[in-house]
């Protein structure tokens, strides 16, 4: 068991980074949470925008189809997904890209995917679709060429270091074992220079606060600067989390639609941290990015002409008028996922406004 592991790991090296446990007790290829299950749906652990409305899925094709004309309608042009669940957001965006000419014969579709299960099921879902799916493991497998890259929830999962301000410095927060040989977080050593990691609206916090931040979304970042210096690209990143750096511990545990403890059974429940959206962005910047947003996902999806298409959507069907304003109520309401979650397009510079973030 991947519990058993991690304490024998702690007892020969000493405490662990919150990073490493979430990497060992989400992407362990044989018993982590992503590569053993298919968490995704009501009866499952949690439920995303996709499974909720095709209407999301469907403005996010809208998006890809203006992305590749502003990129010049290429010959070949990589859509790439990132973490992309059971593969639904996938399937409404290629039903949507049927709508213009020319662009799913230039579409080369890439899933970027760590779970065995996963795959399975994405390839059912988009089988109907008749078009040619790949997977990779990663970003930088991928072949080169024009982007058009897409994360839903994805960075929210990435592995995460926290730190905590003593006397004066900030301590990595660790995970430990306590007397009963439990997990337990304790206080780590003093950061050093990776104090420079932390978001600087947070960094002169008085003693016992708590700081987040993210590695994960830095190598992202990175990916991405890398892949748009030899071919033109643009990212959508849709996710929870501010819009600005916030002190306080984020990080949570999602097992069968509840909140568990972070550390009880790693590997059975998922685990998402807040997306630090004023950091991305001042990393993208760092890089050599264009960083449009964030853009509230409600603001966004109305923007992308969410009222429009549900309102077609009622009219063809009538008797589910009721469930299409249940759905568009949730994914926009500001107490739903209207405002928590935010949209953000990272995109090579000197390329036109992404469509909905134009008007900022």
């Amino acid at each position: 068991m991947i519990a058993d592991r991690l304490k024998a790991r702690i007892r020969e090296q000493g405490p662990l980074s919150i990073a490493n446990f979430m990497t060992e007790a989400l992407f362990d290829p044989v018993e982590g949470f992503y590569a053993t299950k298919d968490p995704i749906g009501a009866g499952s652990d949690f439920i995303t925008a996709p499974e909720i409305s095709q209407i999301f899925g469907e403005l996010v094709g809208l998006f890809v189809l203006q992305s590749w004309v502003d990129l010049g309608r290429p010959d070949q042009v990589r859509l790439i997904e990132l973490g992309p669940g059971r593969g639904t957001m996938m399937s409404d965006v290629l039903r949507t890209a049927r709508a213009l000419p020319g662009f799913l014969d230039s579409a080369r579709i890439t899933l970027i995917e760590a779970s065995a299960a996963l795959k399975s099921v994405q390839a059912q879902t988009l089988g109907p679709s008749g078009a040619q799916i790949g997977w990779a493991d990663r970003l930088e497998a991928v072949a080169p060429g024009p982007s058009i890259i897409l994360g839903n929830e994805f960075l929210d999962c990435l592995p995460l270091r926290q730190a905590i301000r003593h006397r004066g410095n900030w301590h990595e927060r660790m995970v430990a074992l306590g007397d009963d040989n439990e997990f337990v977080f304790a206080l780590g050593p003093d950061l050093g220079p990776d104090t420079d990691l932390i978001p600087p609206r947070l960094r002169d916090l008085p003693d016992g606060q708590l700081a987040e931040f993210r590695p994960g979304d830095l190598q992202v970042v990175e990916a991405l600067a890398a892949r748009f210096k030899d071919a033109p690209g643009r990212a959508l990143f849709i996710d929870y989390g501010p819009a600005t750096s916030e002190a306080g511990d984020t990080l949570q545990a999602i097992r069968a639609h509840e909140k568990v403890e972070v550390l009880d059974e790693p590997g059975t429940a998922d685990l998402t941290a807040r997306v630090n959206f004023e950091a991305l962005s001042a990393a993208a910047r760092a890089q050599g990015l264009d960083s449009q947003g964030p853009l509230g996902q409600g603001a966004f999806l109305n923007r992308m002409g969410l009222e429009a298409r549900a309102a077609a959507l009622s009219q063809s069907a009538p008797e589910k008028r009721a469930l299409i304003a249940r759905q568009v109520f949730r994914l926009t309401d500001p107490d739903q996922m209207g405002d928590l979650f935010k949209a953000i397009a990272l995109q090579s510079p000197g390329l036109p406004a992404p469509p909905a973030f134009s008007a900022d």
